[in-house]
């Protein structure tokens, strides 16, 4: 097996007395030597490394993990949003969007020519709570945009889907988290009318950077390709607008191979998942990441919840002394400073997002993790609530 190091350890300064090498990473990005192989192949083949037959094929793999027609790949998860909403018409008008999410999710809105329109979540699944879409929507929503945080499926993503069906607006699932996840033996990425992945370095398999966008249509499918390679037609005539979004076919090659070992990479994250939840289990005042029967997370994020603000603080900085990096996932989009100046967004407006911000934290979770990492992080984190008491 082979750990290719990508990410950021989320330090600041060295631990006093430990070394750089023996503090744990919060992400690393998964692979072996079949994914070297392939993207050695395609070098060496030395002629189609922007346009080769591994786009397709990788196409073909996402198109069958999420029960869709077409798939589209593109050059990163934030181009896939943008895309998908362009290719949909969706350039005016409102879309709504949670502020509980990385800020692709509301900025793919702005780019395309849209207003973002946050909605709250619910603290189940984290994901936009539909009643809030009902209090939110307007006679100019074009559409609502919910994301599946960090591996699993957004709780009332049914509920989205006949609201939307209702008033005959699109549903576009951003699912950058959760390759390979179900609800009820429903694939994520197939409740829309599009959806969205990333293959970022910290995804469930990474191509690096890149995106796909999933659909049923014909004539979307079209349209995406189309606009990924400036317009450009089956017959090579530049026929409309479009971008440079493409996919290498040197990016495509490792998606192929680590998209052969997506059942296999889920597989152990939930295993790694279990263990930790039952590590932690007899600890009061966390919540864990237990997902009810019917949805079928793939754990691309491992966060502990805590019922009081006060706590963030001081766990990341007790763990970080411990070598153990870890960051908020997500502060609100809403808040920053764009959102406030720009658009007029203000603390209080999302009540349950503001408040689930200030007590999650995400904990390292990766495959690099073997069983001494992971009691390492279970002993780091019972000591810190023990001295709590």
């Amino acid at each position: 097996m082979i750990v290719i190091y990508i990410g950021s350890r989320d330090l600041d300064a060295p631990t006093p007395g430990m070394s750089d090498s023996d503090r744990l990473w919060l992400f690393k990005s998964y692979s072996d030597e079949q994914d070297l192989k392939a993207v050695t192949d395609v070098i060496e083949r030395g002629t189609w490394w922007a346009n080769g037959p591994e786009i397709a094929e990788f196409e073909a793999q996402i198109a069958e993990w999420t029960n869709r027609e077409y798939a589209v790949a593109v050059n990163s998860g934030t181009t896939a949003l943008y895309a998908m909403l362009c290719a949909h018409g969706v350039t005016d008008g409102e879309v709504i969007v949670p502020s509980f999410t990385f800020p692709a999710t509301a900025n793919a809105v702005v780019a395309a020519g849209a207003t973002p329109v946050f909605a709250d979540i619910e603290r189940d699944s984290l994901a936009l709570d539909v009643e809030s879409v009902r209090d939110t929507v307007t006679d100019d929503t074009r559409a609502v945009m919910p994301i599946h945080f960090g591996g699993d499926i957004a709780r009332d993503i049914r509920a989205l889907r006949e609201f939307c069906r209702d008033r005959s607006l699109f549903l576009f699932e951003d699912a950058c988290h959760s390759l390979g996840a179900t609800f009820d033996g429903d694939r994520v990425g197939s409740f829309g009318d599009a959806a969205s992945f990333s293959f970022c370095f910290n995804k469930i398999i990474t191509t690096g950077e890149g995106g796909m966008v999933v659909t049923d249509s014909p004539e979307i499918h079209r349209e995406l390709k189309r606009f990924r390679s400036h317009g450009r037609n089956e017959d090579k005539e530049y026929v409309s607008y479009g971008h440079n979004f493409r996919l290498s076919s040197l990016s495509a090659a490792l998606g192929v191979s680590q998209a052969e070992k997506l059942g296999y990479i889920i597989e152990r994250r939930r295993a790694m998942a279990s263990y930790l939840n039952d590590c932690l289990d007899d600890i009061g005042p966390l919540m864990l990441p237990q997902f009810p029967s019917e949805r079928n997370s793939v754990y691309q994020l491992y966060n502990i919840r805590f019922e009081t603000p006060q706590i963030q603080d001081r766990l990341a900085a007790f763990l970080d002394q411990r070598g153990i990096p870890t960051r908020v996932t997500y502060d609100p989009v809403h808040l920053t400073d764009y959102y406030r100046t720009e658009w007029g967004y203000e603390r209080g407006d999302l009540p349950v997002t503001e408040s689930v911000s200030e007590t999650i934290i995400t904990l390292p979770f990766h495959l690099g993790l073997d069983e001494n990492d992971l009691d390492r992080i279970c002993s780091a984190v019972r000591e810190f609530f023990e001295d709590e008491r």
